[in-house]
């Protein structure tokens, strides 16, 4: 096997960490990203730590700079798998310090540079993103093929970052034009893709609603069923919001500039589709409708209600009466009538989304310009069978409180606002309290790296039950804090738990 080493090196500094040459032809990308806004010098200096026990084949420094720390023909240690190490040509890029440790544009397009010059070196034509690891490591690549895989595949981290992660799919389609002597599509002006930022289940959700308050008022559909479609059919809240994701007419989308195939384009930003898509007796119609190009999954969803009015079969609006409706409930079940599933379950599956994760409160009234939003009486605001009433008025909802012990007063976001708890120190929960049991009536609380929503999931849920809390800090995601498990499996947001 013969092997080459890239002319972008700007820096070389070889480093001890490395297995020697490699047993297997090259024909894996694995990208990583470095946790620091490194230099070339810097990161060969970590490299050069026998103790480091690291390498990569190359790096990305924060200004796009090219450094080379063990040559193509020897296995870098770097992917935390032999088999992928053998195999990969492995790219560190500096990126920032945390989650979804964005990288700088510089950083970016020098990979896209990188990836073409491994591709042309090792003889590939293209570059390959599957976003699904099993389907990946069990794929054989042909001689004019380059696969990226992904250090995550192989152990417990983030890495190569969710910011890089989404963009991989670009990473693949741009590198795979350039092989072909050919520019992928650009996307239209004012249309670029805005960056894509992972953040917690709870903030994507409301940087989605508040595109819709803000933009889509005039669509005279609830946000809510449109947001509840994304969620079940891509499957947000056991992946990545983008990993994998459709949208929610079945057409694939990509993050970076959106192409869907057998899609026309006007010239501007609007598409025209035509599918074919089941009634609900088992027969096929054309649907048509038209729908924008956008760059990013929340311009995505938030276009999906104009979708679901312009829809038509023929002549005919396949969704007719979801124009002023203001009935969640009434509007799936129009959605669904039209055929748009044939599951019997799926008006159940998009009202439970939308009661779990609150999605109502970024409805409109009709075409009305503000949110309606409630104040609940309830004994917590996870007992929602307690509740005594919801009110738009904060003291209509305080004096039925007064009326009966126990209860209390929380608004659309389920923070308690009567009686007013303390910031930082709910009900007996703070440091001066610790240690304290708690406990948890929700089956599915993440359970977190860190103090807030800004850090890392451990991919673990509590479950239903009592714990004891060691410490507790202030946090991003949660008014009442978090609370540190005894048994060292990290950090709980308060906010869902009550003080035994």
């Amino acid at each position: 096997m013969g092997f080459t080493n890239s002319p972008l090196v700007a820096f070389t500094l070889l480093s001890p960490n490395h297995s020697g040459q490699r047993t297997k032809r090259i024909d894996r990308i694995s990208p990583h990203c470095v946790v620091g806004q490194c230099s070339a010098e810097g990161l060969g200096d970590w490299f050069q730590r026998p103790s480091t026990q690291a390498s990569s084949n190359y790096g990305i420094d924060k200004d796009g700079r090219v450094g080379m720390y063990v040559e193509e023909k020897n296995r870098s240690w770097c992917t935390s798998s032999n088999e992928n190490d053998q195999r990969a040509v492995t790219i560190e890029c500096a990126s920032g310090k945390a989650e979804p440790y964005a990288m700088n544009e510089v950083v970016y397009d020098r990979l896209i540079d990188l990836c073409v010059d491994i591709c042309q070196r090792n003889g590939k034509k293209k570059l390959l993103w599957f976003g699904d690891k099993d389907k990946s490591l069990s794929y054989q690549p042909k001689e004019d093929e380059m696969l990226i895989t992904v250090h995550r595949w192989f152990s417990n981290k983030s890495c190569p970052g969710n910011w890089l992660y989404a963009r991989l799919g670009d990473l693949a389609t741009k590198v795979t034009a350039r092989l072909s002597g050919e520019e992928a599509e650009a996307i239209p002006s004012g249309m670029q893709a805005r960056e894509f930022v992972s953040l917690s289940e709870e903030q994507v959700i409301a940087k989605v609603g508040a595109l819709f308050t803000a933009d889509q008022k005039e669509s005279g559909i609830l946000a809510s069923v449109s947001m509840a479609q994304f969620i079940l059919e891509s499957g947000y809240g056991k992946s990545e919001l983008a990993q994998g994701a459709n949208n929610c007419f079945g057409m694939k989308k990509s993050l970076s500039g959106n192409t869907w195939g057998g899609s026309t384009w006007d010239g501007s930003s609007v598409y025209t589709k035509k599918t074919q898509e089941q009634n609900v007796d088992g027969s096929y119609v054309t649907i048509t409708a038209d729908f924008r190009r956008y760059g990013c999954v929340e311009d995505s969803i938030a276009d999906h209600s104009a979708y679901l009015l312009g829809a038509k079969n023929g002549s005919k609006l396949r969704y007719d009466g979801l124009k002023g409706c203001t009935d969640y409930k009434k509007a799936v079940q129009i959605i669904k009538d039209g055929g748009y599933a044939t599951s019997l379950t799926y008006v159940d599956k998009l009202c439970s989304i939308i009661k779990r994760w609150k999605l109502t409160q970024y409805d409109m009234a009709g075409e009305a310009s503000d949110v309606v939003k409630y104040y609940r009486v309830r004994k917590s605001w996870e007992d929602a069978k307690s509740q005594l009433g919801a009110y738009t008025v904060l003291a209509n909802a305080k004096a039925m409180a007064d009326k009966h012990p126990g209860y209390e007063v929380y608004d659309w976001n389920g923070r308690q606002v009567y009686p007013e708890v303390a910031e930082g120190a709910t009900s007996g929960m703070s440091n001066a309290d610790c240690p304290f049991l708690v406990k948890v009536s929700i089956s599915d609380l993440n359970i977190r790296k860190g103090a807030g929503t800004n850090t890392a999931k451990t991919g673990q849920y509590t479950g239903i039950g009592v714990f004891t809390i060691v410490e507790v800090r202030e946090g991003k995601g949660s008014d009442a804090g978090w609370g540190r498990l005894k048994s060292g499996a990290g950090w709980i947001a308060l906010s869902y738990c009550e003080r035994v």
